[in-house]
């Protein structure tokens, strides 16, 4: 039986989405939902709506210190960490509890489903390029969810004041100790915008650019996917490609620029989805 955390941070738009996708779930022993430094409804829709639910009001706007403050009521394992503003296909819980024990994973996410149904050309052009690459199906990326089993949770104390805490977690196990259960979906909204994805995907870069620079998790090699670019451009996908190469250029440059201001950045986030 498993215990969910949900981190919310002014999510009273879409947490009944997400709340509604787990609550009738079999496979669940509790789930908390981690209120921070909220300004909006969400506390009373979770009060209100969903009784069973446990609800932490934490004061303190920060996702990893409500899954640190989350973490002491876990009464199960494996630990479900799932986005407010994401949710889960019937029969997840328990198909992602079977699939850890099946394939002996430490670390463990549903498959990503990424709706790009109302975003605009370019998001779509990026997108379909995006989950052509390996690092997509090689397990636990993109999914805005991970599941921790009681054995992997040993591998770090607490979560670390970072940018960053899927890709803090992701890097302590190795590729043989994590994977996506097939048949478990989660359920995604991709930015609307050209300019809302480039904060979101900005902020993963420069996540990825903290940890590295404060020596956090294994040291594994950085993939070079250079060579599978170079086979999309010479592919029916050649101008998703292009579009692609110019977003991760555009990344790339704004992640160093607040790398140099670390200290003071402010959490960018996508409101065009919401």
């Amino acid at each position: 039986m498993a215990t969910v955390i949900v981190p919310a941070h002014n999510e009273g738009s879409v947490i009944s989405r997400c709340l509604d996708s787990l609550i009738n779930q079999d496979g669940i022993d509790r789930i908390i939902v981690a209120c921070n430094g909220c300004s909006d409804n969400t506390v009373e829709i979770v009060t209100t709506n969903y009784s069973d639910v446990t609800c932490l009001d934490i004061s303190t706007p920060s996702k990893v210190n409500a899954l640190n403050e989350a973490e002491k009521h876990v009464t199960s394992w494996p630990i479900f960490y799932i986005d407010a503003d994401v949710s889960l296909s019937e029969g997840a819980i328990e198909a992602i509890e079977a699939g850890m024990k099946d394939q002996k994973l430490l670390l463990a996410a549903p498959e990503p489903v990424i709706d790009t149904s109302e975003s605009s050309w370019l998001v779509k052009r990026f997108y379909d390029a995006w989950l052509s690459l390996p690092y997509i199906k090689e397990g636990v990326v993109a999914t805005c969810t991970f599941v921790i089993s009681e054995e992997g949770r040993k591998r770090f104390v607490a979560f670390p004041d970072v940018i960053a805490d899927d890709g803090y977690v992701r890097s302590h196990f190795y590729a043989e100790e994590l994977g996506n259960v097939p048949g478990a979906k989660v359920f995604v909204a991709a930015p609307k915008t050209a300019a809302s994805l480039i904060k979101i995907k900005t902020r993963a870069r420069l996540g990825n650019m903290e940890l590295a620079a404060r020596g956090l998790g294994y040291d594994k090699p950085t993939p070079n996917y250079g060579s599978v670019l170079s086979l999309l451009l010479f592919s029916k996908k050649w101008l998703s490609a292009l579009v692609y190469m110019g977003f991760v250029t555009i990344f790339r440059l704004r992640a160093k620029s607040q790398f140099k201001n670390l200290e003071n950045y402010e959490w960018e986030v996508d409101h065009s989805s919401r």
